[in-house]
């Protein structure tokens, strides 16, 4: 499948097969804005590095790589025991996005079955088509998303452009290709709907601001980057038309959870009636969680508050530290956003009401695995 993101012109993927067959290769997304640096995974321990490190991040492109690292661990050593420690070393790297736990029980459930021999070459297969589903799907979300904001430029009387606000980045980078919430507004720029997105900076790793921006300014999206706190103060004044963001775990009642500081924002929407809608893909909805409150919330290093890079006047990436020394941090990586702040959950069938009547009208297969049919 031809990638269709591009970045000075060129399509590229966030993950793909290097020119010798069996190592991937990413887009260090740690080193962006500033720099563009594609790092290749050799080895089990490579991709896991990869995800804990966030090299890769997002909950897509997080199952995709986790599927590749059990290729790569198989490459090296196919047994059953090998197969258990690999699955074990990924499964740590990141607790909440649900994608990395449904990436590796589909490809282990697919390896337990074979014969050791066999195993590297099916990882392959399925870590490839684990990745095209997921452009696939990522397209579909768009066609879904991109009529709310068609419909939204409809009823500003089509005199001025959409306002859209979004959090965190969910866009190609967070995936393989296209994105979840950043899909519609790709597909609506494409087909001529003038939209401007109001870019979270999103503290403290600011992927709004280095991977938000980086992605919608390449692509020729208008675009202005904000403080998060800034988000409630643009509703009240009415320069927000909607608002869509990602999710790393859906619950089957609707819950959200999604990078910290989502919750805010879903709040400031209810308060000023703006529609908050959250994009996401099948395999992001955690059928086994009734409630968000039972979501493992990620507690990473303090030093992704207290320190923060940027682009120094000589040109070169430095890291500075913006606390006092010796003053502590906390730095709890998720939110859950509960159902009832939730317009509507954009997935790839279409438009679901959030919660559990309204996700399976359009999975009615999941009630049927619930009645043991």
């Amino acid at each position: 499948m031809v990638a269709v993101m591009k970045i000075d012109g060129k399509a590229y993927r966030t993950i793909w097969l290097a020119r010798d067959g069996w190592s991937v290769e990413i887009i260090d997304q740690t080193r962006l804005p500033h720099r563009l640096v594609i790092a290749r995974l050799s080895r089990l321990e490579e991709a896991a590095h990869a995800i804990a490190a966030m090299l890769v991040r997002g909950a897509p492109l997080i199952g995709v790589t986790a599927a590749y690292g059990l290729a790569l661990a198989m490459r090296e050593d196919a047994s059953d025991t090998s197969l258990a420690r690999a699955r074990a070393t990924l499964l740590a790297t990141r607790p909440t996005a649900v994608n990395l736990a449904w990436a590796l029980e589909d490809v282990g459930s697919l390896l337990r079955r074979l014969a050791p021999e066999e195993r590297a070459a099916a990882a392959y297969r399925r870590a490839a088509a684990i990745a095209d589903d997921d452009v696939a799907i990522n397209q579909a979300i768009g066609r879904h998303g991109a009529g709310l904001i068609e419909a939204a430029h409809a009823r500003t009387g089509r005199a001025r452009p959409v306002q859209v606000l979004t959090h965190c980045n969910a866009g190609w980078l967070a995936t393989v290709d296209w994105g979840t919430a950043l899909a519609p507004i790709y597909m609506a720029h494409d087909a001529g709907v003038p939209v401007h997105v109001w870019v979270d900076e999103t503290r403290p790793r600011n992927q709004g601001a280095a991977l938000t921006a980086y992605e919608l300014g390449k692509h020729g999206v208008p675009h202005t980057v904000i403080v998060d706190n800034a988000g409630g103060h643009l509703m009240q004044q009415g320069l927000v038309d909607l608002c869509i963001v990602g999710t790393d775990r859906t619950t089957a009642n609707g819950d959200v959870c999604n990078k910290i500081g989502t919750y805010l924002k879903a709040l400031a929407a209810h308060d000023n009636a703006v529609p908050f809608y959250v994009a996401l893909p099948s395999s992001t909805i955690d059928w086994s969680l009734d409630s968000g409150r039972r979501v493992p919330i990620e507690q990473r290093d303090g030093q992704e508050v207290t320190h923060v890079s940027g682009l120094a006047e000589d040109g070169s990436v430095v890291r500075v530290q913006v606390t006092p020394e010796g003053s502590k941090a906390a730095n709890f990586a998720f939110d859950v956003t509960p159902a009832r702040l939730v317009s509507g959950l954009v997935t790839e069938r279409g438009i679901a009401e959030a919660s559990r009547p309204g996700l399976l009208a359009l999975y009615p297969e999941q009630a049927a695995r619930a009645a043991g049919g």
